[in-house]
């Protein structure tokens, strides 16, 4: 029997300390005004180098990062495997202007990565962003920048833009595909799958051109290219159907990660400042009815589709639940959550034998520190999710006695 208000099962992986530590940091993510203070002041001073990546990492990095290294991280990766919990290995480089030799090291390290969760049996993912394997400038000098109507027809539009491109910027566009290229290469002949992350919707369009086209050359027999798509947008889900037809037409599994989004404030205030109209559903209601249709959508066209309902909403999670019960395909939906976040949700489904796994980034703290201010933010601001977290947490510490 599903009960995600079983807190014995959603902290069992947990030490006391472990658990009031959250406690304290939950505590901390209330306070919505000193969230938007430390999400200033952390990556500043440690620019000038004041001595806190100590105080960093027994707090937020501990609680939302696996560990600085994929050996650190280990230890709770075997831990998350023991509860019959899976990860998506994620590390931890957010997009930036770079040189071509800093993408190269970043390839490398996803490479790495791939064949670290080769060994692992709960490592069936590892999730990419393709910001950190070229130009974010020239990603948006190739986005088409419709934001009121669909634009899975791009491809041919970005094709164009392709074609115009200056010689050195083609160059640096060619790498970029033939970076993805090499990670889903060596992904398919592992048996890893590659999630390729949506990012903001001003540089969205070459990565959406990017994943369609991975998609159709690396999941011809099974899926290994996962696109995402943020359904906080009011686009996405013409752009889904089409492009399941898309895999109809072509032959390929079609494969996606779905997720609400992480850059609503940036995106509302951006097209404000542009005057351009917001790329955001107008509410969370219409957000939640687009997710959740999604899932209805999937879990119908399964026989065609691998996808992720990758949500900390419960609602949208039970009612995934609800009709992949009533398709008789509790096996086929796949359930994920971040680490450090949701454990009600995560144990509980797992423990009632759905497939389920933890967002795991990993790294140096300097790189994930704008992760960990996301991810402040995010319980700080979402209307609920401190609370509920909180209160959960208050609960098992009551249980325990401690």
């Amino acid at each position: 029997m599903l009960n995600f208000n079983d807190t014995e099962k959603a902290f069992a992986y947990k030490t006391d300390k472990q658990l009031k530590k959250a406690r304290f940091l939950f505590r901390i993510m209330q306070y919505n005004g000193l969230v938007k203070i430390a999400a200033v002041l952390t990556p500043l001073a440690l620019k000038i180098h004041l001595p806190i990546k100590g105080i960093i990492k027994k707090t937020l990095f501990e609680q939302f990062v696996g560990g600085t290294s994929l050996q650190q991280s280990s230890n709770v990766i075997d831990k998350l495997e023991k509860q019959n919990v899976d990860v998506i290995l994620d590390y931890g480089v957010e997009g930036g202007e770079y040189d071509e030799a800093k993408y190269d090291a970043s390839l490398a390290e996803f490479i790495k990565v791939i064949r670290f969760a080769g060994t692992k049996k709960n490592a069936p993912f590892i999730s990419v962003k393709l910001t950190g394997l070229g130009s974010t400038t020239l990603l948006a000098k190739l986005n088409l920048n419709a934001y009121d109507h669909f634009k899975f027809a791009s491809d041919e539009r970005i094709k164009e833009k392709i074609a115009a491109l200056g010689t050195s910027e083609k160059a640096a566009w060619e790498k970029l595909v033939e970076r993805t290229e090499q990670i889903c290469s060596v992904a398919r002949e592992l048996g890893v799958g590659i999630m390729i992350d949506a990012e903001e919707t001003w540089i969205q369009d070459p990565i959406d051109f990017v994943a369609l086209n991975m998609s159709r050359k690396f999941n011809q027999n099974k899926a290994v290219v996962y696109n995402t798509l943020q359904f906080y947008r009011h686009d996405r889900m013409q752009f889904m159907h089409a492009a399941y037809q898309d895999s109809l037409d072509h032959g390929y599994q079609y494969a996606v990660k779905i997720v609400r989004g992480a850059y609503m404030e940036k995106e509302r205030a951006r097209a404000e400042k542009l005057k351009y109209k917001s790329p955001i559903h107008v509410d969370k209601e219409a957000v939640d009815k687009d997710y959740d249709e999604a899932i209805v959508f999937l879990i119908e066209h399964q026989e065609n589709c691998s996808f992720i309902v990758a949500s900390h909403n419960e609602k949208s999670t039970l009612h995934a639940v609800q009709i992949s019960n009533q398709h008789k395909a509790p096996g086929k939906v796949y359930f994920s959550q971040l680490f450090g976040m949701s454990d009600h949700l995560t144990f509980n489904l797992a423990s009632a034998g759905f497939k389920v796994s933890k967002y795991l980034p990993f790294g140096p703290i300097e790189e994930v520190v704008p992760y960990l201010m996301r991810r402040a933010q995010e319980n700080s601001s979402v209307a609920g999710q401190t609370s509920r977290e909180l209160s959960l947490i208050r609960e098992e510490c009551k249980r325990r006695e401690i």
